[in-house]
């Protein structure tokens, strides 16, 4: 079978059979031979009328023309007019997003025509998928798929109905019939691609170029018929760019500034569009700037005029401080040196394609970055960075933050490779020999080992090649291994001003620790423009939400599940939501409720629950309580880089979590007291736990409910002091049950009063039994450095013998005014000899030992001034020997209690970095 291809060349051809190799369909046909059908179209009149600009200042498009601008009647045959360069031109350079739709085709003409400058280039790309269209049309032909056909015409049929919606009359039969001859042509091109079964590079690049011809056309109709001269260039005439190898080209500055300048001389005017993505190779074969390669364009001819700006439109309101997606907070940056967004453009932020920033900076270009969507918003300008009246530059220390996913790291190891020349060029050259790109290099100056990071996909190909080159040295034993650890993600920070910034690693570093993020690999050049360390992957927007906090001063975002909406639980509730609007106004502190859980039920949000309705929605929504399922829930929002939980109950299972829950990076605050005051051992490897990582674990509310009991202590050690005595009544049921027990009144009755008035336990023998003093003299003795037992602390118990086998509550309360004679007793002794009962609990730090018990003090002595349900603790030290430091408040009651556990939370907010 044979087909005609007279339309595709000046010389009519016709191949042969199918049988044809596709090289000999090759050398019949080259891509160039499509150039005189295809990418010259038929232009105007050689002979134009018109004034053209000598350009020497600034001039009105409408209205009359300054007397500096020479007025010539220009005959091209015979004069060549001179293109000027210099700041009277600007480039505007659209994408297919922005030229998406005759709607937004129109929109553009519309901000062309708005622009003031003398000379405008206007750069565009196809149409929002036309090039992935164009690309399906190639893969479909050398796959042999018969739809290629029909696929074609769609794309036909898509430009048609946006050029009949954009023009009309002549200039739509024009464009109708240039649009018709191209497809033909198309169609016999991507025959010869499905009879061969393969494309070459080449004819991909002239078939997918198309889009950007057809769009550059459209788009100077439009203008041409708002009243505006204008011409449409097909770059691969001026653009000559020569392929460097690895997907990429190099622009021909000489060859395409003198293309340029013969392209004007034949089409002189104040407004071009032109086509972004598609050039020439020196042979005129037409060629691409690969995939988004259409801001190269708009920065390459931005370099030939030598414009006054280059402004890049597109879909975002400017480049981000990281990605919106992953941080709410980023933030939009006004401005970014050149070298800043080359580094964020090399770490994957949507910026730039990473090549665009060396034209334009050559000579000082900026470039602009705005949303042709939101006309009000103001972008980001790329430019050189200025400076102050001392030269120091304006810009914060880190500008932004990026991330590369699905990285692999490779860790090449051995001591044989300490000071041995070439080691690390056989490294590289066995990764380049595979193709792989080395996305980071990291080596400890002890020369023991390199490690680099790969793309996931290509890390099975280059270990096996390092293994293979290595060989001889692994089973040697002068290489240990050739590690792989996959699943890592790339987090850098860039700035320009981190070079002259002390402190910025530091921050950094401290941001991810506290994060609990562990870094695998760091890497910063000597130019410190950015400092890059490698993590895990699950790890990644955990990270970068917290470096992002840190250096940008967003708000510290705490995610958190409270366990026990009990009466301190939902007192804490309650506190948190009064206050949860000031402090985000005022301390930049933001605290999400991700989860509440009891003991039955438990509730869990994706986002925050609402606090003003969180009882309601309990009961509406909860769902059978699973701690672990809780712990997930508020632990697993990797949008919240910093995780707590908040033990508001009283249970020894729940405690015997915190180990695990700080061992995962969870914070834990609580005022249960079962963890601190429980076997030795467990609490041992707690504290441990906790000293040697980032992880905190607050219990201020177990001793004193809202009284500084273990920061005071602390603070006492922390500064060198050291503990003789702590004594204290630490309970303030007890301390309200003896401040009351005065005169006649009999024990029972007192008790029952302050059963009623909530001061007790339920069960009033928890308090009485001493056991819960015993756990806070306990954990203030572990605090001092005693290692203790909760059995090593005698009690008296306040519970009569016989009463403490009662069956119920009730008839241990009935059966408690049978021994008042004892009690009375022991007030009257006491009164006697001028004392006054109180219950204490004692830390003796110089005998190693602890006790509990009903003790007299004289009248005068500060426990004895107590009132109401009120704690006093005494601190005697080396310091404070002679008069003990003494601490003293309210210690009972919801109110003080669930304060004790909010002031704990915001410690935490500010050793995470929120203001303080």
């Amino acid at each position: 079978m044979a087909f005609s291809a007279a339309s595709i060349s000046n010389t009519s051809r016709t191949f042969s059979s199918p049988s044809t190799t596709f090289s000999q369909l090759n050398n019949k046909i080259s891509p160039s031979h499509f150039s005189s059908s295809l990418s010259l179209s038929p232009r105007s009149s050689p002979f134009r009328r018109g004034f053209v600009s000598q350009w020497g200042r600034r001039e009105s498009l409408r209205g009359h023309v300054s007397t500096s601008v020479k007025a010539v009647l220009v005959d091209e045959s015979k004069e060549k007019v001179k293109l000027l360069k210099g700041e009277m031109w600007s480039v505007h350079k659209f994408g297919g997003t922005c030229v998406g739709s005759s709607e937004r085709i129109k929109n553009v003409a519309d901000i062309i025509l708005k622009d003031s400058s003398e000379g405008k280039l206007v750069v565009v790309s196809a149409m929002s998928k036309v090039t992935d269209m164009m690309y399906d049309l190639i893969n479909k032909a050398q796959s042999r798929d018969d739809s290629y056909l029909s696929a074609v015409d769609a794309v036909f049929e898509k430009h048609r109905l946006t050029a009949m919606d954009l023009i009309d009359g002549d200039d739509l039969a024009s464009f109708v019939s240039r649009l018709h001859h191209d497809i033909n042509n198309l169609k016999a091109m991507l025959r010869a691609i499905y009879i061969a079964g393969h494309a070459t590079e080449s004819f991909s690049d002239f078939v997918v170029g198309h889009g950007e011809l057809w769009t550059a056309q459209m788009l100077s109709y439009v203008v041409r018929k708002n009243g505006l001269d204008c011409e449409w260039m097909d770059t691969r005439e001026v653009l000559i760019v020569n392929p460097s190898g690895s997907n990429q080209v190099d622009p021909d500055f000489v060859e395409s500034e003198k293309r340029l300048e013969e392209w004007f001389s034949r089409h002189p005017s104040k407004t071009i569009v032109a086509t972004g993505f598609i050039a020439s190779t020196p042979q005129n074969i037409p060629t691409t700037l690969k995939r988004d390669g259409s801001d190269f364009s708009a920065a390459i001819m931005g370099a030939m005029v030598r414009a006054r700006q280059v402004t890049i439109w597109t879909d975002v309101d400017g480049v981000y401080s990281a990605d919106p997606r992953k941080v709410s907070e980023a933030v939009i940056l006004r401005t970014l040196s050149y070298q800043e967004a080359w580094e964020m453009s090399y770490f994957g932020a949507n910026v730039l394609h990473p090549r665009t920033i060396l034209p334009v900076m050559r000579y000082d270009i900026p470039i602009m970055i705005r949303n042709i969507f939101n006309l009000s918003a103001p972008g980001t300008m790329i430019c050189r960075p200025a400076e102050n009246e001392d030269g120091q530059k304006l810009e914060s220390p880190v500008k932004g933050f990026a991330t590369i996913d699905n990285v692999a790291l490779v860790n090449v190891e051995g001591t044989g490779m300490a000071g041995v020349p070439g080691t690390a060029s056989a490294i590289f050259g066995a990764v380049k020999d595979v193709g792989a790109n080395v996305i980071m290099i990291s080596q400890a100056s002890s020369e023991h080992s390199v490690c680099f990071a790969v793309p996931e996909k290509e890390v099975t190909a280059v270990a096996e090649a390092l293994k293979s080159r290595f060989d001889e040295a692994l089973n040697a034993g002068r290489l240990s291994q050739v590690a792989v650890i996959q699943n890592c993600s790339i987090l850098a920070a860039v700035g320009q001003k981190m070079a002259s910034t002390p402190g910025v690693s530091a921050t950094l570093f401290n941001a991810l620790a506290k994060a609990n993020i562990n870094v695998r690999a760091i890497a910063q050049g000597c130019s410190e423009y950015n400092i890059t360390v490698v993590i895990k992957r699950e790890d990644c927007i955990r990270a970068l939400r917290a470096v992002h906090s840190r250096f940008y001063l967003s708000k510290t975002t705490i995610a958190m599940g409270i366990i026990g909406p009990g009466l301190i639980g939902a007192t804490l509730l309650d506190q948190l939501r009064d206050q949860a609007a000031f402090l985000k106004e005022d301390f930049n502190i933001d605290l999400r409720v991700m989860g509440i859980t009891g003991s039955r039920t438990m509730l869990l949000s994706d986002v925050e629950i609402d606090l003003s309705k969180w009882r309601e929605l309990v009961k509406d929504k909860g769902e059978v309580a699973d701690l672990e399922k809780f712990t997930q829930h508020v632990h697993g929002n990797n949008f919240i880089p910093n995780t707590v939980l908040v033990d508001c109950t009283a249970d020894s299972s729940v405690a015997s979590c915190y180990h695990d829950w700080l061992r995962r990076g969870i914070h834990v605050i609580t005022p249960n007291k079962k963890a601190n005051s429980g076997p030795l051992d467990q609490y041992s490897k707690l504290r441990a736990l906790q000293r040697q990582s980032y992880t905190h674990y607050f219990y201020e509310a177990t001793v004193g409910a809202g009284l500084p009991i273990i920061s005071t202590l602390r603070g006492l050690l922390e500064t060198g002091d050291k503990i003789l005595r702590i004594e204290g009544i630490f309970s303030g049921t007890l301390s309200y049950i003896f401040n009351n027990f005065i005169g006649t009144r009999a024990f029972s009755d007192v008790v029952a009063e302050a059963k009623q008035a909530g001061y007790t336990e339920p069960d009033p023998r928890d308090d009485l039994s001493g056991t819960d003093v015993a756990r806070k003299v306990i954990i203030l003795a572990r605090e001092s450095g005693l290692k203790l037992e909760l059995s090593d602390i005698p009690v008296q118990s306040l519970v009569p013998q016989p009463l403490r086998a009662s069956a119920s509550v009730e008839e241990y309360m009935q059966r408690l005014p049978q021994f008042d004679s004892e009690m009375a007793r022991e007030r009257q002794e006491a009164e006697d000899a001028g004392d006054v009962l109180r219950y204490v609990g004692v830390v003796d730090a110089v005998s190693e030992e602890g006790h509990v018990e009903l003790r007299r003090y004289k009248k005068d002595h500060p426990f004895a001034q107590l009132s109401g349900s009120d704690n006093i603790i005494a601190f005697t030290t080396k310091r404070y020997r002679e008069q003990p430091l003494i601490v003293r408040g309210p210690g009972a009651g919801a109110q003080v209690t669930a304060g004790g556990i909010f002031s704990d939370i915001l410690r935490l907010a500010s050793y995470l970095g929120a203001p303080s």
